[in-house]
C-alpha cells in the first residue's frame, strides 16, 4: 500500500525521513496544500490554526523544489520568533536527512551573529529567519538573494502584530520579483491581506475551517471568580488536574514573574517566560519545559509566540488578551497536531462581555464551569496517586534484594493499614490545604470586582506584618530573576518558599521580606555561602530609603565581606565557603540551576526577537 504522502507526491527519501519521525497521515492543511506548492507556479495564501502541521505544508514542497546541488539560498522562510525560527529550521533539516547537500540555516537575533555568517558563507539553500537579525545580514552584505525561488511568510499576522511590517517590505525588497510567495497565517486582519494584494499576483488561497476561527480540538471554558481569588482559582484547577502540563498567560512581565513566583514558593513545579530574560535564560526555561522537567510554563503574549511543544493539555489564561484575536494564538498552544486540549479563561464578571466577543470571533461557545471544591480535589489527587502505583513500572531484580527487610517493616501492619499510610504520604497535604476550602465561584450578577493586580487569593497580598526584610548583595547584574532569587534563598537558607514575602530585586543588590521566626535560621545557614566565587551577604534592612545602587542604611546580618565597626554598632560577618554547584532541590518546587552564571550572560545578546524589541536603526 502506497504512503499517503508519496500520494501527494512526496519523493521516497523525503517520505522516509517523515515516515521516521512518525508521520502517518497527513493533515487536512497538508493534503490540501502540498500538491498546489508542489506545481511550484503560483503564489500562495494558507489559513489554517497553530499546531495544525503548516510547517510539513510548506516544508516537504519547499524540499522537492529546491536544487540541493546548487549551493546558494533559493528559499526564505520568515516567522516572528526565535523559538519558531528555531523549531522550522530543526524540522526541516529532519525532513531532508536523505538528501546529500541539504543545508538549513537559523537566523535569530540574541545568539552569536558571526556564526550565523559563517553558516551562510559555508552554502545554504534555505535560509529560516526573524526579520530584525534577516535585515542586520542584509546590511552586512553577507547573503545574496539573487537565487531565492520562494518566500515563506509564516505566522504572518503574528509579525505584523509585533511591528515587523516594514521590515518584511525591507526584505521583500531584496529579492527577485519571478519568486512565488507563500504566506500562511491564523488569522487575516486587514494588514495581512494588504500584504498579499501587494508583494502577490492572484495567489492560490485555501482555507482550512472558517477564518479566524479556533481549533477544532479544543474545549475552551471560563472560571467566573472574584478578582481577588484569581490565584486560589489558579491553584485548584491545577491541583484538579494531577497530570496537567500547561501555559499559563498572563498580561505584564511583571504578573508573570509574580505569578510563577507564588507558585513556585506554593510547591509547584512552575517557571516565568517573559521578555527581560536574556537568550541563555530563555532557552533554559524553554528546555526544562520541552522536557516536560517542568508543570506549567508563566508566560506574557509575546514571549510565547512561537512556542511549539506537544501534548500541551491546558492553556490558561489568567488574565485575557487586550487583543481578542490574540485568543486564537493563546489557545492554540495546546491540541496540536490532530491532539485534544482544553484552553481556560479566568475572569471576573466585567469581563463576561470579552468572552462573548471571543466566542464570536473563534465561532465556538465556552462552557461555563464550576470550580471544583475542595473535596472534590481531595479526591481527584489520591485516585491519580492510586493510578500511578497501578500502572508503576516494578525493576524486580533490584528490588528483590529488598523486600524481606521491607516486610519486615510491615510486619505488625495490615494490608489496609500499609494502603493507609502510604496513601497518605501524598494525600494528607491536601487534605491540609483544602480543609474548610471556601467555594470561589463568583455569582453572575456580582458587583463591585477589586483590581487584579496584587490580589493573588490565599497569599497573593501578603502584609509585612511578621515579617523582617532583608538586604542581599545579589541583583539582577548577576542575571538573577525573582524567581532565580527566591529559590537561592530557599536552597541555602534551608526554608520553605511559603518563609518569603515580597521580592525587591534591583540591580547590584535586593530586598526580600522573611518571617520573623525564620530569620535566625536562615542567617547561620548562609555563612559562608558564594555566588561565583564572591562571598554573599545578607543583612537586615533599615528603615531608611534607598537613595543609590550602593543600597539602604542596614544593621546586622551575615556576610562574607570581613569584619567591620562603624557609627551603626559592630557588625558580624562570615566568610569564605566553597560554593561548587549547586542545583535547586525543592521537590515540587522546579527550583533552577545556580552553578555558574555569568554576569557576562547578557554580553552581545542584542536585539530580543520577538520579545517586542525592534532593530536598533543608525
Amino acid at each position: 500500500m502506497n504512503n499517503p504522502f508519496k500520494l501527494l507526491g512526496i519523493s521516497d527519501d523525503v517520505v522516509n525521513a517523515v515516515t521516521d519521525l512518525g508521520f502517518e497521515n497527513p493533515t487536512p492543511i497538508q493534503e490540501q496544500a502540498i500538491p498546489v506548492l508542489l506545481e511550484g507556479s503560483n503564489d500562495f495564501v494558507g489559513l489554517a490554526q497553530t499546531g495544525t502541521g503548516k510547517t510539513a505544508a510548506f516544508g516537504l514542497p519547499l524540499i522537492e523544489l529546491i536544487d540541493f546541488k546548487l549551493n546558494k539560498p533559493q528559499a526564505l522562510i520568515l516567522c516572528p520568533t526565535r523559538e519558531l525560527c528555531l523549531q522550522i529550521a530543526s524540522d526541516i533539516k529532519n525532513y531532508s536527512k536523505n538528501i546529500s547537500g541539504a543545508s538549513v540555516v537559523a537566523v535569530y537575533g540574541g545568539a552569536n551573529i558571526m556564526q550565523q555568517l559563517r553558516e551562510i558563507r559555508n552554502g545554504v539553500q534555505i535560509v529560516v529567519a526573524t526579520p530584525g537579525r534577516m535585515l542586520d545580514i542584509i546590511g552586512r552584505k553577507a547573503i545574496d538573494f539573487t537565487s531565492v525561488k520562494y518566500v515563506v511568510l509564516d505566522e504572518a499576522d503574528e509579525m505584523l502584530n509585533m511591528g515587523f511590517q516594514e521590515d518584511i517590505n525591507e526584505i521583500l525588497s531584496t529579492t527577485p520579483d519571478d519568486k512565488k510567495t507563500w504566506l500562511f497565517s491564523a488569522t487575516m486582519p486587514p494588514e495581512v491581506r494588504r500584504i498579499a494584494r501587494n508583494y502577490m499576483d492572484n495567489p492560490t488561497e485555501l482555507t482550512m475551517g472558517t477564518k479566524n476561527t479556533g481549533n477544532v480540538n479544543i474545549e475552551h471554558e471560563y472560571y467566573q471568580v472574584r478578582a481577588r481569588d484569581k490565584y486560589a482559582a489558579l491553584k485548584r484547577i491545577v491541583d484538579f488536574n494531577p497530570e496537567i502540563f500547561a501555559v499559563v498567560f498572563c498580561k505584564t512581565k511583571l504578573d508573570t514573574q509574580d505569578v510563577a513566583e507564588h507558585l513556585i514558593k506554593d510547591g509547584y513545579n512552575a517557571d516565568a517566560l517573559h521578555g527581560d530574560l536574556s537568550q541563555q535564560q530563555r532557552d533554559k526555561v524553554m528546555q526544562r519545559f520541552r522536557d516536560r522537567n517542568m508543570q506549567l510554563l508563566i508566560a506574557t503574549d509575546v514571549a510565547a509566540r512561537g512556542i511549539d511543544v506537544n501534548n500541551v493539555t491546558h492553556v490558561i489564561n489568567y488574565s485575557l488578551p487586550d487583543e481578542i484575536e490574540s485568543y486564537t494564538h493563546r489557545s492554540g498552544r495546546t491540541g496540536r497536531a490532530g491532539k485534544t486540549g482544553i484552553s481556560i479563561c479566568i475572569i471576573n464578571s466585567k469581563e463576561i462581555g470579552k468572552i462573548r466577543q471571543i466566542e464570536r470571533i473563534i465561532g465556538k461557545q465556552f462552557t461555563k464551569a464550576e470550580l471544583p471544591t475542595g473535596f472534590d480535589v481531595c479526591e481527584k489527587q489520591l485516585f491519580s496517586l492510586i493510578h500511578k502505583v497501578q500502572n508503576v513500572e516494578v525493576n524486580d531484580s533490584q528490588i528483590d534484594q529488598y523486600i524481606p527487610r521491607i516486610m519486615d517493616e510491615f510486619a505488625e501492619l495490615s494490608k489496609e493499614d500499609v494502603i493507609k499510610r502510604f496513601a497518605s504520604l501524598e494525600f494528607n497535604r491536601f487534605l491540609e490545604y483544602y480543609k474548610n476550602a471556601p467555594d470561589l465561584n463568583a455569582a453572575a450578577d456580582e458587583r463591585g470586582v477589586r483590581g487584579e493586580r496584587g490580589e493573588r487569593g490565599e497569599r497573593g497580598s501578603r502584609s509585612s506584618e511578621g515579617y523582617t526584610r532583608l538586604f542581599i548583595n545579589l541583583g539582577s547584574v548577576d542575571d538573577f530573576t525573582r524567581g532565580d532569587l527566591l529559590s537561592f534563598v530557599c536552597n541555602n537558607g534551608k526554608i520553605s518558599g511559603k518563609n518569603v514575602g515580597k521580592i525587591d530585586l534591583k540591580g547590584v543588590y535586593s530586598f526580600f521580606e522573611v518571617e520573623n521566626e525564620a530569620v535566625d535560621s536562615l542567617f547561620n545557614n548562609f555563612k559562608g555561602i558564594e555566588f561565583n566565587n564572591r562571598g554573599v551577604r545578607i543583612e537586615k534592612s533599615g528603615d531608611a530609603p534607598v537613595s543609590s545602587e550602593r543600597g539602604e542604611r542596614r544593621s546586622g546580618g551575615y556576610s562574607g565581606g570581613g569584619r567591620r565597626e562603624g557609627g551603626s554598632g559592630e557588625r558580624r560577618s562570615y566568610g569564605g565557603g566553597g560554593g561548587g554547584r549547586r542545583e535547586g532541590g525543592n521537590s515540587g518546587g522546579g527550583f533552577r540551576d545556580f552553578s555558574g552564571r555569568s554576569r557576562d550572560d547578557k554580553a552581545g545578546s542584542g536585539r530580543r526577537e520577538g520579545s517586542g524589541d525592534r532593530r536598533r536603526r543608525s
